[in-house]
């Protein structure tokens, strides 16, 4: 094996070469037509990115995105990074391509899918190759952008639509993929997939002043993040996760904006009397629970 990645290291030097004397003969020639062409290449349009850039700086630790409107005289959102800047559709593949026909990669193979089980009658024998698998990690790249923007922006649909779409392409390489390794690969980001999933889910419903549905939606998140961490037999790490605390904090948020619930103050009260030792302010508190109690 070591041998092998010898002759290829050779094979890619020696291809370098050969490139770099191909390069500079390129480059001796192109020169000379570009001095006799100077005054037609001025003429050019630029393709320089400076224009696009001027008074939108680079912000290291800060997520810039912004929306614009296209040539198209569609929508489209770019964010901003050290060396440029990406762009990408509001809607469909993050690029805008159309593999094989349909918005993504993730639908094409859904659709292999559901054809193989169509005509055998059952998934067995259906399977994603490294390079399938590779090709779909590099597209759940593409959305990971895309939706990150879009929860910057305040667009929460669309966060919800993406990080459902990803958290469907982990499940099919989980159980699809012939190598193990592609199909654990993209399980060590579901639990921040799944929080940015249910922060954008529950802020929806925040932002409707649904509270009790918002705070039900981030309970669910949490379990299906503890579920995650049993599965690995890492029970330890739900505490740690930064994920978890994250949602755990928005659940708090959620809280305050609920009303207050005269028993469970009073639980509440009566716990810190207990843990005070203050007896007497405890078995108050315990008739008043208990007559409220029959009340209600």
């Amino acid at each position: 094996m070591p041998q092998e990645t010898n002759e290829n290291n050779h094979n890619e030097r020696g291809g370098s070469e050969r490139a770099s004397s191909e390069r500079h003969n390129h480059t001796e020639r192109a020169s000379g037509a570009a001095d006799k062409n100077g005054e037609r290449a001025g003429k050019a349009s630029s393709k320089d990115l400076l224009p696009l850039l001027k008074g939108w700086d680079y912000e290291p630790g800060t997520i810039n995105v912004r929306k614009i409107s296209g040539l198209d005289g569609k929508p489209k959102l770019q964010m901003r990074l050290d060396l440029g800047l990406l762009q990408m559709e509001m809607s469909g593949r993050p690029d805008g391509q159309k593999p094989h026909g349909f918005d993504s990669l993730l639908e094409y193979y859904e659709d292999q899918l559901r054809e193989h089980k169509r005509t055998n009658g059952s998934e067995l024998g259906f399977h994603l190759t490294s390079s399938e698998c590779q090709s779909l990690r590099e597209e759940a790249a593409m959305y990971y952008h895309r939706y990150l923007s879009l929860f910057v922006l305040e667009e929460f649909a669309g966060v919800v639509r993406d990080t459902a779409r990803n958290l469907r392409l982990i499940d099919l390489c989980g159980k699809y993929a012939l190598s193990q390794e592609d199909q654990m690969y993209l399980e060590q980001y579901r639990p921040y997939i799944v929080m940015m999933n249910v922060r954008a889910q529950a802020s929806i419903l925040f932002n409707e002043k649904q509270y009790r549905e918002a705070l039900e939606v981030v309970k669910e998140g949490l379990e299906s993040i503890r579920e995650f961490f049993a599965r690995f037999g890492q029970e330890e790490a739900f505490g740690k996760s930064n994920e978890v605390k994250i949602l755990k904090k928005f659940g708090r948020d959620i809280r305050k904006k609920l009303p207050i619930d005269p028993i469970e103050k009073l639980k509440s009260q009566l716990q810190k009397a207990v843990a005070r030792e203050q007896y007497e302010d405890a078995a108050r508190l315990r008739d008043e629970i208990k007559r409220k109690t029959e009340r209600a």
